[in-house]
């Protein structure tokens, strides 16, 4: 892909764990865009897709608050029926124990990764719609709030 690479501000934003935030879900800038022959290599993702990431911070999902590509370090997932509050999905994909799930189901293998596969044998036990938005909410004021102190903290030293 390092062929495709450009500072051209046509080009596509090009999405690398690196460019997901410390703290919060949202990708909303990438450090590098890719011309747009590169797309053919790549996997299109657009604002409120969901993008897990499968190898280097195995199992961190992030939601995608810019148009982008995507390559194999990460598995797209596209709510096209809608089923899922996106936040919810967001939170509850990344708890502890949906990475045990991750982890269990990956185990023996050399390298920790993740396949559409794999992810599509998990268990998740989810409510109604009207209640994964109240849920949400919630935790994404709780995010806010924890990263809120952090910087407080930090700022204070």
């Amino acid at each position: 892909m390092d062929d495709y690479i450009t500072d051209s501000p046509n080009g596509l934003n090009w999405v690398k764990i690196g460019d997901a935030p410390a703290q919060g879900h949202y990708i909303t800038k990438t450090a590098e865009k890719i011309r747009p022959e590169g797309l053919s290599k790549t996997r299109e993702v657009h604002p409120g897709d969901l993008i897990l990431s499968n190898s280097m911070s195995f199992g961190k999902p992030y939601i995608m608050g810019i148009d982008g590509c995507i390559h194999d370090g990460w598995l797209l997932i596209r709510d096209i029926n809608s089923t899922f509050d996106l936040t919810f999905l967001c939170h509850l994909l990344g708890t502890p124990q949906m990475l045990d799930q991750y982890r269990s189901l990956a185990a023996g293998s050399t390298v920790n990764n993740l396949n559409k596969e794999l992810v599509g044998n998990t268990v998740v036990t989810i409510p109604q719609i009207d209640e994964q938005r109240v849920l949400g909410q919630y935790l994404e004021r709780l995010d806010n709030l924890i990263t809120l102190h952090q910087r407080e903290c930090y700022l204070s030293i």
